[in-house]
């Protein structure tokens, strides 16, 4: 007998209408919620899209630098100002993409009276403090009248010393850290735990001298020798800089460029550093325009965006297992 058809009590079947509602009602409901779930994923899509967008907008208004008032906006009589934080490297506030387009903005402002590059490091990169330097005093050729002043907060050695004593004038804090007029080269000899280990190095060169200062094989006297002649030019570049820059303010001893590092009151007692200041104090008592602009050409959001999900990590963690070996001002 069909499901759809019922007694009607006096012996007859007739049609039921309820018959078959369950799956009536179970195929509406799932209709329904396909039309729900794709409603939701819909919305879901609008949202994503708009936070796209949204990204996309602020970081582009970020890297070109945009504001409300325009570029024509006149700043007036002011104090520019540039910051170094962290290792001079070919990435972040001290690399020479970052600070050259920023000392040309700032030096080219009618309005700024003096630069000041307040400095926060302990050394770095020769190559791109040599390019920092190289372009501070084209800069100062082509704006003579316009000085440039560096204030050192926590410590300025090394690398951000070779770009410091490029400066008119050093003011430091009588407790900050000033010099390391030096340069090194590290890396690591794991020959001795390879015998250990029973590991094997299985390098192949095209170039006798291709595997120099390799980690994993044995160090050459040829190879530390050429080594440290590297050392020692590029520690002659970095001494000949200070002698420019420093001039007869400079009251060298055979410590002076022996790679020790001294606090800011003594810096100023050996011609390192010329006196006692701040950004405030100095765009205060120096420069006289206390109003302050900075010029620091800060770090864009898609670039934070990928160092937050590891884009950098991961090629800092590459460039240190498997990268050569580079001589550093730190």
């Amino acid at each position: 007998m069909s499901d759809n058809l019922r007694n009607d009590g006096e012996g007859r079947f007739v049609s039921d209408p309820t018959a078959g509602n369950w799956e009536r009602d179970t195929l509406e409901k799932l209709v329904f919620a396909t039309i729900k779930e794709r409603r939701a994923a819909r919305r879901w899509s609008i949202f994503f899209r708009l936070a796209f967008l949204t990204i996309l907008v602020v970081g582009l208004w970020t890297y070109f630098d945009l504001s409300f008032g325009g570029e024509d906006e006149s700043l007036g009589r002011h104090t520019a100002l540039i910051e170094i934080n962290g290792e001079i490297e070919a990435e972040g506030s001290g690399a020479a993409d970052n600070v050259i387009p920023s000392l040309n903005k700032a030096f080219s402002d009618a309005g700024s009276a003096a630069v000041v590059l307040r400095i926060d490091s302990p050394g770095g990169s020769p190559v791109q403090a040599g390019i920092i330097v190289d372009e501070i005093l084209r800069l100062k050729r082509g704006y003579p009248d316009k000085p440039l002043y560096v204030v050192v907060d926590e410590i300025c050695a090394s690398g951000g010393y070779y770009i410091a004593a490029a400066a008119d004038k050093i003011y430091v804090n009588k407790a900050s850290i000033v010099g390391s007029v030096g340069v090194l080269m590290d890396s690591f000899g794991f020959t001795g735990t390879m015998d250990k280990l029973g590991v094997e190095r299985r390098l192949l060169t095209a170039g006798a001298n291709k595997g120099f200062l390799d980690p994993f094989s044995p160090q050459s006297e040829k190879h530390r020798a050429h080594a440290q002649e590297m050392l020692n030019d590029i520690h002659q570049q970095f001494i000949s800089v200070v002698r420019s820059g420093r001039g007869t303010r400079l009251k060298e001893t055979p410590e002076t460029f022996s790679g020790l590092y001294w606090t800011g009151a003594k810096a100023v007692e050996m011609g390192l550093a010329d006196g006692f200041g701040t950004v405030d104090t100095v765009a205060r008592d120096i420069v006289k325009a206390e109003d302050i602009v900075d010029y620091t050409a800060h770090e864009g959001l898609p670039e934070r965006v990928l160092k937050k999900f590891g884009a950098s990590v991961g090629a800092g963690a590459v460039k240190a297992v498997a990268g050569p070996v580079l001589p550093k001002l730190n």
